[in-house]
């Protein structure tokens, strides 16, 4: 490919996104380079603190479960107060949780802040992706979506390789860096962005039409069926932070080590996730769900046979392919199924499949290593990422066109258009879930 076709695809994909848009982006750049906890947690405490792989999956599970209680109650929030408040109030107690975690000592201490930080970073999801889905016109927010997670990966790509290093000399200089750079994300979070919730329609509310609350969520079987598969494809990668560490410890290999292959996942994501998203934004979302979780299977199952550094690196650039097409391609399909005035509720529970997962994976990851071995880990992955392609390959034969999800609809919602004023745009009729779009 030419230069000049380089630039014009770059500039065709950041070309007429929102101000506002843009101010979000950073602000999620900036807090995932300070992503420290949940990528060295496992080897702070196995490694730096001489717990053994139970303890370290009972942290992260107890890590987990606060993202579990948090992901629904974020997600009420996130419709009731507002998108901007929910943000502030997550972003400030994760700062100050991630410092106080640092200076810990006792293990029941460890595991109790722990479980209080899985809550706080978990509780500003809702409202991000609510947010990003409000504020960036329907035709658009492929790019936006894929955008926003290329960013997620650019700041785990430096947070992992910096991070890495620091870890070497000093954990709680991780923790503080996080702590600060999170603090600095709720700064950008109450400087540059407004509030973006949409105002019910009045003759809606008028006719006294229903309101979207968690029942309406849980009724909807076909969302609900999303969030299951969702769980099992988080399950698998977050083996990445909790079961490869872990294997690759015992090993013998140190934690820059992991660092610098783990980094691989979010180099790979940066170079990768806006040439392929223009790929498969067109294709059958099916077929890249069923291949994507094919792929995160055995490409996790694939670790049980590597040996030198670059063999687990191949492993992640395996399943790091897996990512970047399943996740704008889920994401798509949960933005399109969420009613505009459950955005909050909708994407509550589908981030409590990632919670949930995050609470079941070290628990399973440090039960089957400790008892059976980390073959056994590794191989069940590939039986899970079985399991979701058949799942996926179901769920998406059932849906018809012009299938949303259950609640009321308006014909506008607010889109900010700039960092300081919000402006109506109207919302584009749902689009067939067959040619359903890749959104990141």
């Amino acid at each position: 490919m030419s230069v000049g076709r380089l630039r014009r695809s770059a500039r065709e994909s950041v070309a007429g996104l929102p101000r506002a848009f843009w101010w979000l982006w950073a602000s999620t750049l900036v807090n995932r380079l300070g992503a420290f906890v949940a990528t060295f947690m496992a080897l702070y405490l196995t490694l730096d603190r001489g717990y053994s792989a139970s303890f370290a999956g009972l942290v992260a599970a107890l890590h987990g479960l606060g993202g579990v209680v948090s992901s629904l109650v974020a997600g009420v929030m996130t419709d009731r107060l507002g998108r901007r408040p929910t943000m502030l109030v997550a972003q400030v107690s994760t700062a100050g949780a991630v410092a106080l975690l640092g200076f810990m000592e006792h293990p029941a201490a460890i595991a109790a802040v722990a479980m209080l930080v899985g809550m706080t970073s978990n509780a500003s999801r809702p409202a991000v992706q609510a947010m990003m889905a409000d504020i960036v016109r329907p035709e658009d927010r492929v790019r936006a979506f894929a955008l926003n997670y290329w960013a997620i990966n650019l700041g785990f790509a430096i947070s992992s390789m910096t991070a890495g290093l620091v870890a070497e000399y000093s954990y709680l200089a991780g923790f503080l860096g996080e702590a600060a750079l999170t603090l600095l994300c709720a700064v950008l979070v109450f400087l540059k962005l407004p509030e973006s919730r949409p105002e019910k329609d009045a003759a809606a509310v008028a006719r006294g039409g229903p309101e979207v609350g968690l029942g309406t969520v849980l009724r909807d079987g076909r969302f609900m069926g999303v969030v299951g598969l969702s769980f099992l494809i988080s399950l698998i990668f977050t083996q990445g932070s909790v079961g490869l560490p872990v294997t690759m410890g015992a090993a013998g290999f140190s934690p820059g080590d992991y660092g610098l292959v783990i980094a691989a996942n979010g180099v790979l994501v940066v170079v990768l996730q806006l040439p392929v998203t223009r790929f498969i934004e067109h294709r059958d979302p099916r077929r890249l769900l069923v291949v994507s979780a094919l792929l995160a299977g055995y490409g996790f199952a694939m670790t049980a046979f590597a040996g030198p550094l670059w063999a687990y690196a191949l492993t992640v650039c395996v399943w790091t392919l897996a990512e970047i097409v399943n996740s704008p391609t889920q994401m798509g399909l949960v933005v399109r199924l969420s009613p505009v005035h459950g955005r909050g509720r909708y994407q509550g529970m589908y981030t409590l499949s990632w919670a949930v997962a995050s609470l079941v994976a070290p628990l399973m990851a440090g039960f089957v290593i400790d008892h059976f071995g980390a073959g056994w880990l590794w191989g069940s992955t590939g039986v899970l990422g079985t399991v979701a392609a058949a799942g996926y390959w179901l769920l998406m034969r059932g849906l018809r066109e012009g299938d949303t999800a259950a609640g009321p609809a308006p014909a506008a919602a607010p889109a900010a258009a700039s960092a300081t004023a919000s402006v109506a745009v109207p919302e584009a009729a749902p689009a067939p879930v067959a040619a359903l779009p890749a959104e990141a």
